[in-house]
């Protein structure tokens, strides 16, 4: 895989300007993060990115870093690429910004949406551009309220969702999100109209159950929950592909299809979640299709739309829902929309992101490296904290456990997998701690040789807890 399209590294005399002691004070003092743990970040502060390339950051002293997290899912195409530098520039240059309202579009926008749905699957052909995969799956929610309504059913408004679900952190998309550690009692939550069956984790099944039996046991969860509310009152199904936050858990196989069903039989609304699986992560460009053969209502995308070079997400939705939204003679009007819907900038740097992508034939490269990522990372299951490794292309994780006979956990207050994530940043490694998990999905340009530092980094890491762990008397 070339990597002359990159900028060059940085010269050391580049992070002389950073002073990281006052960038610290500055970030303790005044940026309120995304999941701040007050009671931690007061002492440890955060760690100041200053550059990337590739698949590697820098801190704000010059320490390199390989990072197996891509960003937060999404630096797909790997970071400093000069002619996505060069798109965004030439855009801001023509025209940096055009209002979407009513009877604006600008060019870039429409482009954008149309090869949308010349990628997606189905007939879904119509496009609501956001700002990320939040905002896309609020988008979501509504046009699927919009939808109901514009049918005549107005009781059917009830969704249905997962636990350990992650869909988002605006107020709709947080409350169908089913994570318990993204519902803390300071928050309040839509609780009325939206629900939560149980994960679809096999490793956690109870002991002795086969996977044909427990598949069987969730898809008819799903259908007593329909049947429960009323499949009148039901108006759609959140479900992302494979969970991201909530531990990349890739559910038995023939779950998607079998809720799908389910939902077509009930009337429901399948809502695919592919904010992260779609652009590649998976080797597709969405997988609802491709992987797991189920045609959902609606795809939620962003991360890899643009690759992380800018905000942008997409609402792809069928031309039947749009068929009854935009009925001739009804009078009516989408009244949603944000400022920065389909802004230009943006929708160019999805353009070349994807052209990059085709060009570079990326998604035939995840087909490839994705097996032998999983492959290498298996081999860590021979560590005796190492419960579980999981994971499908370039999305995995490693689930540390106290006993490997029973999957008992560390205490949460114990924080493992940030333990261990310590330990790894030591050593010039980025993997993402979520409590007993470190997660991980590298940039879609990942090299066998990366992956090797990937997987012997952090059996390093995870042995250097185990030193600690021992003398501390946790194991």
């Amino acid at each position: 895989m070339s990597h002359n399209t990159f900028s060059q590294s940085k010269p050391p005399s580049f992070f002389e300007q950073f002073d990281t002691s006052s960038i610290n004070q500055q970030d303790k003092q005044h940026f309120l993060h995304p999941y701040q743990v007050f009671d931690t970040f007061h002492e440890d502060g955060a760690l100041p990115i200053a550059a990337a390339e590739g698949a590697f950051i820098y801190d704000s002293d010059g320490k390199k870093y390989l990072d197996a997290v891509g960003g937060l899912w999404c630096t797909n195409i790997g970071m400093g690429r000069e002619e996505m530098a060069d798109a965004i520039a030439e855009q801001v240059r023509n025209m940096a910004y055009a209002s979407p309202f009513v009877d604006m579009t600008n060019i870039p926008a429409a482009q954008l949406s149309a090869k949308l749905a010349e990628l997606a699957p189905g007939d879904l052909n119509h496009v609501a551009l956001s700002c990320g995969g939040s905002t896309a799956i609020d988008t979501a929610f509504r046009l699927i309220q919009y939808y109901q309504n514009c049918r005549g059913m107005h009781q059917k408004k009830h969704m249905i969702s997962r636990v350990n679900a992650y869909h988002g952190t605006t107020y709709a998309s947080m409350s169908i999100g089913g994570k318990p550690g993204d519902h803390p009692p300071e928050f309040d939550y839509i609780q009325d109209t939206i629900h939560h069956i149980s994960c679809p984790n096999f490793y956690r099944a109870e002991k002795g159950i086969s996977e044909a039996d427990f598949l069987t046991t969730k898809l008819g969860e799903l259908e007593e929950k329909i049947q429960q509310i009323g499949a009148d009152n039901v108006a759609a199904f959140f479900a992302e592909p494979v969970f991201g936050a909530g531990g990349v858990i890739v559910p038995p196989e023939g779950y998607h299809r079998g809720t799908w069903e389910i939902c077509q039989k009930y009337d429901v609304l399948y809502v695919s979640d592919e904010v992260v699986t779609a652009f590649g992560r998976l080797g597709h460009w969405f997988a609802s299709k491709e992987v797991f053969d189920f045609q959902p209502d609606i795809i939620c995308s962003a991360k890899g739309l643009t690759s992380g070079y800018q905000p942008l997400g997409a609402t792809i939705y069928s031309s039947a829902i749009h068929a009854v939204i935009s009925e001739p003679g009804r009078g009516r009007c989408f009244a949603h929309g944000y400022t920065y819907s389909g802004h230009p900038v943006a929708c160019a740097a999805a353009l070349k992101n994807i052209e990059i992508m085709e060009r570079e034939q990326l998604l035939e490269y995840v087909q490839e490296i994705g097996p032998y990522f999983q492959q290498q990372l298996k081999t860590l299951s021979d560590l005796p904290i190492v419960g579980d490794v999981r994971g499908l292309g370039l999305m995995a994780c490693v689930e540390f456990v106290k006993d490997k006979d029973t999957k008992a956990l560390f205490p949460e207050e114990l924080d493992i997998g940030k333990w261990i994530s310590n330990q790894a940043d030591a050593r010039g490694l980025i993997v993402r701690p979520i409590i007993n998990l470190n997660v991980m999905s590298p940039p879609l340009i990942i090299t066998r040789a990366q992956i090797d530092f990937i997987v012997a980094t952090l059996r390093d890491s995870i042995n250097a807890c185990l030193v600690d762990l021992r003398q501390e008397g946790h194991f």
